[in-house]
Parts: structure tokens; sequence; C-alpha cells
């Protein structure tokens, strides 16, 4: 007889199926650009194949281009042929939904003419009242958009409602997120507003609060007394590609620290809220983003290095320095690469240090958070093994290849030594249902209304508000080179060490 309960795939019975039950109206500013075409046309085919959606909707292309119906809908033909997994049959499932718009972002009449558009197009089609806008435009044009959607009427939210998305970067600094949400809040209320971080969507991501809330084993441990740091690498072995200019505005600092990094920070650290609610979730990683210690002008140069890539090898490919990609200036200090070490000055994480890597032009494209436990406190092995013993790691890979790991110590099989051992699981081993694309997790959210994944106003600010004194202190007095294909420079070994890593 052997006790215990064998795993196996959860029933249909058990698992929640997201579905969206009342007509909508998905408006798309940008629609003839890249965001488009390459993830939200992608995310609305499995949504609409994997029956997420109702029956009666319609997606409208909004755009400065002007194009008629018939070849928006070719553009978005040959997007979902390239980009999505979407066959013959599929496509003419979805092609009626498409329509076109043209939209001057700046001039009230178009937008005017956008609402009366909309309008017949809910009478013909018997749409209801239930509308989102996506923002898949530069955010310099968010306000004109917010503005005029507001002065048509579009933002009023009667007998259904008008939601805004938005993606990030959501302000460049903390003034400018300010006036940005001035802008947008004297239009929509904080409900309306969809702040999406597609990282939040990852399935590895989402599993984290899973992984620490729904187990037994993991919690008792995740605090000071067993933890002895945590580490998160976001690492792209791409350079900035097509998107210099915008890069070359931001940095790695305002791309990846201010919106990723701080939500798997925060996901790592939390308190566990008493219920899976979007405000009551939100209102922990808020707690933890105000208990993120303050940086002092000592604590930027000590606590924060960054990079700059150079020439170099990648994938056995020569790789130019960002000096020379198309459309950056020649004598850019735009950081590519930064490693930090920040604290949380709380009850459960004082004392331990979080490392945050990311950067472009590393060896490998890597996602990951290592939970590094402390060693055993006394060591009744150290007649036999000497004093050090090699303490327990919790990996959680987010990309390419998502899964979790352990390692711990066991005796080898023969002579008495002891042995690092590692236990993986797969997320998709042994899963054989759906799965969502991040983008098709999000939209899903931003149709049911449930702002969990999304960022709130408040942590927005804290998280400007904490990287202020990196962004105000001039990048050029400590800005280091690294060869591109390598683990950025030098002088970031010791965070890279804490990783595991040799740069």
């Amino acid at each position: 007889m052997v006790l215990g309960r064998t795993t196996s795939t959860p029933s249909a019975d058990a698992c929640r199926f997201d579905a969206v039950d009342a007509p909508f109206t998905l408006v798309i500013f940008g629609a003839t650009g890249d965001l488009t075409a390459r993830m939200l046309l992608p995310a609305l085919t499995a949504l609409t194949t994997g029956g997420h959606l109702p029956d009666n909707f319609a997606v409208v292309g909004a755009s400065r281009t002007e194009l008629t119906e018939e070849a928006f809908r070719e553009r978005m033909r040959e997007a979902a042929k390239e980009f999505g997994d979407c066959d013959n049959d599929a496509w003419a499932a979805m092609a009626s939904r498409f329509t076109y718009k043209q939209v001057h972002y700046d001039d009230p009449a178009s937008f005017t003419a956008l609402a009366g558009f909309l309008d017949d197009l809910a009478k013909e089609r018997n749409l209801g009242p239930n509308r989102i806008f996506y923002l898949a435009v530069p955010p310099t044009v968010y306000e004109d958009i917010a503005v005029n959607l507001a002065g048509a009427g579009l933002a009023e939210e009667t007998g259904g409602y008008a939601r805004l998305v938005i993606e990030k970067p959501f302000g460049r600094d903390l003034e400018t997120a300010r006036v940005l949400e001035k802008a947008l809040h004297t239009r929509f209320a904080e409900h309306q507003i969809f702040r999406i971080d597609h990282y939040l969507a990852k399935e590895t991501v989402q599993n984290i609060l899973m992984l620490r809330f729904a187990n037994a084993i993991f919690e008792p441990l995740w605090n000071r007394r067993y933890v002895n740091y945590v580490s998160i690498l976001a690492a792209e072995s791409i350079g900035v590609g097509h998107r210099a200019s915008y890069y070359d505005h931001f940095g790695v600092l305002r791309d990846m620290f201010q919106n990723h990094m701080m939500q798997l920070l925060s996901l790592c650290a939390i308190e566990a809220p008493s219920l899976f609610e979007a405000d009551l979730v939100r209102d922990e990683k808020t707690k933890v983003f105000r208990a993120l210690r303050p940086f002092s002008d000592k604590d930027v140069a000590e606590h924060c290095i960054l990079g700059q890539y150079a020439s170099g090898m990648v994938d056995g490919k020569r790789a130019p320095s960002y000096l020379d990609e198309e459309g950056v200036p020649g004598d850019s200090t735009t950081p590519t690469f930064a490693a930090m070490r920040v604290y949380l000055d709380n009850w459960r994480w004082q004392g331990v240090p979080f490392y945050l890597i990311s950067g472009k032009r590393l060896p490998a494209k890597r996602t990951e958070i290592a939970v590094q436990f402390k060693p055993v406190p006394f060591s009744m092995f150290r007649g036999i093994f000497g004093d050090h013993i090699e303490a327990n790691r919790l990996i959680l890979r987010i990309q390419p290849d998502e899964q979790v790991s352990l390692t711990f110590q066991a005796k080898a099989p023969g002579p008495m030594c002891l042995r690092s051992v590692t236990m993986n699981f797969n997320y998709y081993q042994g899963y054989t249902g759906a799965a969502l694309t991040a983008y098709a997790k999000v939209l899903l959210d931003c149709m049911l209304g449930d702002q969990t994944l999304f960022w709130r106003q408040d942590g927005v600010e804290l998280c400007w508000k904490f990287l202020t004194p990196l962004l105000e202190k001039p990048s050029a007095e400590r800005l280091f080179l690294y060869k591109s294909g390598t683990w950025g420079p030098q002088e970031a070994g010791r965070f890279f060490s804490a990783h595991g890593l040799v740069p």
C-alpha cells in the first residue's frame, strides 16, 4: 500500500475559465503600428478561438493613416498570418469584426466623428455601450487622446463601461508621471484606467503568489530569518534594434526598473492579502514600494552600477556598440545595463538584500528570480565535509523556459559524500489545456474589468520617487562599458556573484 496522493492535471470543474459575456467594442489607437500587429492581434485571435469572447464584439482600428475598411482588414489578415496562429478558417470567423476609422489625435472634431461612428456601429451590430480604448501609441499623445475622448463624451459610463488602456512608460520621471496622472484623472476615474505591465501576465510571474501562498512549505521560510538574499535577473541578448530613438530617451532604468523589475520585486516581497482581489493585492504592493530604503548620494555609487554595451560577440556574430546603433547619438550616456542592491525596511525583510539586474546585449535571454536561503546554522557533518555546506536555492525561471527548481543537499551513492541535487518543475509538464499569452491575459482582464495585474497610480509614483536619485545623478560619471555578449561591466561582479554568474 502506498500512502499519499498522486498529482494530476486539475479537472475543468476545478479551474476558473474566464469568459466575457456582454458585447463590447475595442478601439485600438495606433492600429496600423507594430504593437497591434505583433501582440494585440495574436492575442485577440487566441481569445476568440479559445472561446473567451462573446459572439458579438467589434474591433475598430483608429489611426492617422488614411485607409479603407478593406485595406485595414487586409493588413490585419497579413499580421495574423505572420505573427499569430491564425489559419484561414479562424481569420474568416474574425474578419467581419474589424473596421476602421481615421482619427487625428490632436483634433477634437476627429473624436466627435469617432463618437458618431461608434454609436452607429453599436446600433447596427447591437453592441451595447461597453467600450475599451487601447492606446497603442507613443506616450507623447496619451494626453491628447484622453482629453479628446472626454470632450467627445466617450469617457462617460452610461449603461456600460468606458475603459482606457495605456502601455508603459507612465511618464519619464515623478514629475511627468504626475502630469500624466492629472491629465488622465480629470477625464477618467481610476477604475477606468488600466496601466499594462505585460510582465505581470506571464504565467510564471502569476505563479509566484500561488507558490508562496498556496503552499505551506515555502511561506514560513520566506523572511529574514531564513533568506540570505533575493536576486531578480532580466537579461536580453538583443540590442536596442528599431527602438533606438525611444530607448535613448529612457534607458534601462526607465524602461525596465521603474515597471517590470519593481513589480517582480513586489510579488516576491508582499504580505498575503486577505483575498485575491485587485485592490487588496495592490494595497500590499504599495506597502512594499513604501518600504524601499531611499538612496543617499553615497548609496548611489555603492549600490548601483550602470553600464553601456560596447561591440562584441553575441551568438557567434559581431554585435555593434550602443553608440554605433542606428538612431543613437554618438555621445549618448544612456545606460543599457543596471545592477542595484535594494533593501526593504519592514519587519519581514529587514537586512535582506534584493539584487536587481537587467541589461541588453548580455549572453542570453533569461528572466529569473533566485531565492538564496541561509546555510544551516551549525553543521554536525563538519568533521566529514568541513564547515561549508551549500545553502538551499529556489529559482523561479520566467523565460525562456518556465520552470521552478529547488537545490538541496543529499548524500551521494556509495562513499560518504555530499552533493547538491535539484528538483525541477517544468511549468507545462503534464498540462494539456490551453494557455494564454501575456497580452491575451491582460486584454481579457481589461474586458472583465479585473485590475489585479495592472498598475495603480500610487504604485507608479512611489517607484518613480524611489528611482529619482539615480535618474538625477548624471550617469556619465558612473557609466561603465561592457563587451556585448558578456554579463555586464566588471564593476558589477559582486552583483552577479550573488546570482551565481560570472561577468
